[in-house]
This record gives C-alpha cells, sequence and structure tokens, in this order.
C-alpha cells in the first residue's frame, strides 16, 4: 500500500486523538473510567463491526502473536495509569511534555531493538517538533508541580515507547485484530486501578454517557485501527515527528472550543511542529539508501 496512504491514515487517527481532552471536559466521570471505557467500548465496537462484514478474527495469527499483543495492550493502559496520575500531580501542559518524550525514545532505541538505521535528514525535523511541545506545553511559564509527576509522564514515555516497538514487531496481522486485542488487554489492566481508585466502578449518565460512548467508537475503535495499521507500515522517524501532531490539536480545540489562552510561544511551538511535519513527510524523498530499512508493507512491521 502506498506510504501516503498509511500516512494519512496515521494523521487522522493522531487528529482524532488530540480532540479527547477537549470532549473529557464536558463528562463528569473519572478519567481513568474514561479510559477503560473507551478500551471496553473500542474492543466491542471493532469485535461487532468485523461481525457485520461477517470477518472473523485470525485466531491463528492472534496467538502466533499473542505475547507481542499481550504485552503491548499492557503497555497501552500502563501509558493511561501513568499518563492520569501524572496529570493529578503536575499541570496538564508538563505531564502531556513528559509523555512525549517517548517519540525521543522510539528514535534512540530504533537501531538498537529494530535494526532500522534513523535517516539524518530527519533529525533537525524531530527536534523541531520537539522544540515545539516544549513551546506548546507553556512549563517555561509556571511551576511544573510535584516532581512525582515528572517521574509518572516519564514512565508513560516509556510505556507508549512500548507500544511502538512491540507493534512493529507483530507479523501477518491485521490492524483491526492488533486492536481488538490491545484495547480488551488494555482495558483489563486499568480495571484493576479504577476499581481500587474509586471504591467501585463509576457509571456516566445522561451527556457523559453519549461522550464515552462517541470516544469509544470514533476517537477509540475507529482511529486505533487507523492508528496500528499506519504505525506498522510508516518508517520510526515518521511516526516520531507526527505523533507530535496530537498535541497541537489537542492546544488548538482548548483554544478554539474552550476559549483557553495560547501564548505567542505556544503559537510559535505549534507552527514549528506542523512545519516539522511537513518537511519531513512531504519535502523529503525516500532515501534509496535506506529503502531496505524502511518498512514497506505489513509484513514490514517486523
Amino acid at each position: 500500500m502506498p506510504l501516503h496512504r498509511e500516512r494519512l491514515k496515521f494523521i487522522l487517527a493522531v487528529v482524532l486523538y488530540g480532540t479527547i481532552g477537549m470532549f473529557l471536559r464536558f463528562t463528569d466521570v473519572p478519567s481513568e473510567a474514561a479510559a477503560l471505557y473507551r478500551g471496553l467500548i473500542g474492543a466491542a465496537f471493532i469485535l461487532l463491526y468485523r461481525l457485520l462484514r461477517k470477518e472473523k478474527p485470525d485466531p491463528e495469527a492472534i496467538r502466533r502473536n499473542f505475547p507481542r499483543l499481550l504485552l503491548s495492550g499492557i503497555f497501552l493502559g500502563l501509558n493511561w495509569i501513568f499518563l492520569f496520575a501524572a496529570y493529578v500531580k503536575t499541570t496538564v501542559a508538563a505531564a502531556s511534555l513528559f509523555n512525549y518524550m517517548a517519540p525521543i525514545l522510539v528514535i534512540i532505541l530504533s537501531p538498537l531493538l529494530l535494526k532500522e538505521k534513523p535517516d539524518k535528514r530527519k533529525l533537525p525535523c524531530i527536534a523541531a517538533a520537539f522544540l515545539g511541545i516544549v513551546l506548546v506545553s507553556g512549563v517555561f511559564g509556571g511551576s511544573i508541580g510535584d516532581p512525582a509527576g515528572i517521574v509518572m509522564g516519564l514512565l508513560g514515555a516509556v510505556c507508549f515507547a512500548g507500544i511502538v516497538f512491540c507493534n512493529r514487531k507483530l507479523k501477518d496481522i491485521p490492524a483491526m485484530d492488533r486492536a481488538l486485542v490491545q484495547l480488551a488487554v488494555s482495558a483489563a489492566t486499568v480495571l484493576p486501578y479504577v476499581l481500587i481508585k474509586n471504591g467501585g466502578l463509576p457509571l456516566p449518565r445522561g451527556r457523559s454517557l453519549l461522550i464515552i460512548l462517541m470516544l469509544g467508537i470514533l476517537q477509540t475503535g475507529v482511529a486505533y485501527c487507523l492508528y496500528f495499521s499506519g504505525m506498522a507500515n510508516l518508517p520510526v522517524q515518521s511516526v516520531a515527528i507526527l505523533g507530535y501532531l496530537e498535541p497541537v490539536v489537542s492546544v488548538l480545540c482548548s483554544v478554539l472550543f474552550l476559549r483557553e489562552p495560547l501564548s505567542v510561544w505556544g503559537w510559535i511551538g505549534a507552527v514549528l511542529i506542523l512545519a516539522a511535519a511537513a518537511v519531513s513527510e512531504l519535502m523529503i524523498p525516500p532515501d534509496p539508501r535506506t529503502a531496505s530499512d524502511t518498512p514497506s508493507g505489513p509484513a514490514a512491521s517486523g
């Protein structure tokens, strides 16, 4: 499949993720419970969608990849837990910044774990994107809160990187199958945390119920299929840079729809991220010397 289609899938998924924070502002359920429902509803949606299309999950592909599917699902659930804990311990901006150390970890470790040679021409774009998220986060304008929040955010980043590496090791498994298993495992991982923290399972009602259903179906079920499908076929540098579009979308949604202020430095950071993504993905042609190291199809995700 042409890389531009895979890139479009990934970008669409990232944009959908970026709207989650905005919609969560209009719910009255705890964020960790919302994460649990996202996983459950997302997995149920994918399963129902496949059944309606008379498509059955591939049990052999799931069995063959199950150890990595299980691990990536646990990483996904832990990422949610650590990120939400960071939101409590520190500012949302700082938590997002430390969580988005993950693409840097991916770039650093990919030559060792994936044997992928980094495209040195894209390194300035990655640096520009990271500088952009620092400016967008606004951490230079005030305190970042409890240092424990930094640790939680970084642990979230480690789990985020683990998701990427596990998915790149999956072989010959449909995107919907991997999303189905990973979302189900992530929900099972988050469930004990929700029960312990809340003394039970908070139930959404009214408007919150409608928003949770939308987040589970669109921003989770649909988005995760697009995300995992695109990520499996893109170079890690593309995954790293395009992933930074998510906080930009989150910030723009907060400014446009929630009327939250954004400083001049924040706008500069957003422009830096968008420019880095555009230059990296649209203006730099593939390097034939690294073509063999760049995933080009579903089987190349291994």
